[in-house]
C-alpha cells in the first residue's frame, strides 16, 4: 500500500491522502512494547518530510527511540521529544498492523495504514494525488487530535536545524 502525500484537486495545498497537511502531519500509533498512545510528529517541506518530535503518554516510549533531544511534558501528561537531529526522508517504510494501528494524522481527519488483520508494509512519500480517502478520526484517535504542537515550535525548529545533516532512526 502506498500513502500518498500531495496537493488535491485544484485545492493548491499540500495533503496527505486527502489530508490537509497545513505544513505538518502526524503518524499516531499504539507502542508495542509499551501499549502506550504514541504519535511521530512531521513537518513537510517540498516534496520531502522531517520527523520534529515524539509523543507519547508513556516516557518509557521516548527512551525506546534512543535518540538525543529535548524532554518536555505538557499538562495533559503528554511526553514530547523534541529532536536534536530531525530525521527527513524522501520515502518512509513502515510496517503497520492492527495491534499498532498507525494511522496518518492531519487537519483533524484520519488515514488509517493498517490491514484489518495481520500486517502490511506501507511507503509514505510526497506526490501528488486526488485519491481522498481519509475519515473524521475515530473516538480512539482522540489523544492525537487533542496533543498540542505549535506550528511556531516547529518552524522554529525547521529554521534551525536546516543548516544540520539529517538521521534517520527507524520510527517505533
Amino acid at each position: 500500500m502506498v500513502a500518498a502525500l500531495g496537493s488535491g484537486a485544484g485545492a493548491g495545498r499540500l495533503t496527505a491522502g486527502g489530508l490537509p497537511v497545513s505544513g505538518g502531519f502526524a503518524i499516531g500509533y499504539v507502542h508495542s512494547v509499551y501499549r502506550a498512545p504514541s504519535a511521530e510528529v512531521f513537518t513537510v517541506e517540498g516534496r520531502r518530510f522531517t520527523m520534529r518530535a515524539v509523543l507519547s503518554l508513556n516516557e518509557s516510549v521516548l527512551d525506546y527511540y534512543a535518540v538525543e533531544g529535548v524532554r518536555t511534558r505538557d499538562p495533559d501528561g503528554v511526553w514530547v521529544l523534541w529532536l536534536a537531529e530531525p530525521a527527513t526522508y524522501g520515502e518512509l517504510s513502515l510496517l503497520t498492523t492492527s495491534i499498532g494501528r498507525r494511522t496518518l494524522i492531519a487537519g483533524g481527519r484520519c488515514l488509517p495504514l493498517y490491514p484489518a488483520t495481520g500486517a502490511a508494509e506501507v511507503h509514505l512519500t510526497l506526490r501528488a494525488t486526488l485519491d481522498v480517502r481519509s475519515r473524521p478520526c475515530d473516538y480512539n484517535q482522540s489523544f492525537f487530535l487533542k496533543t498540542t504542537y505549535s506550528a511556531t515550535e516547529l518552524t522554529a525548529t525547521r529554521t534551525v536545524e536546516t543548516q544540520k545533516p539529517h538521521v534517520s532512526p527507524v520510527p517505533g
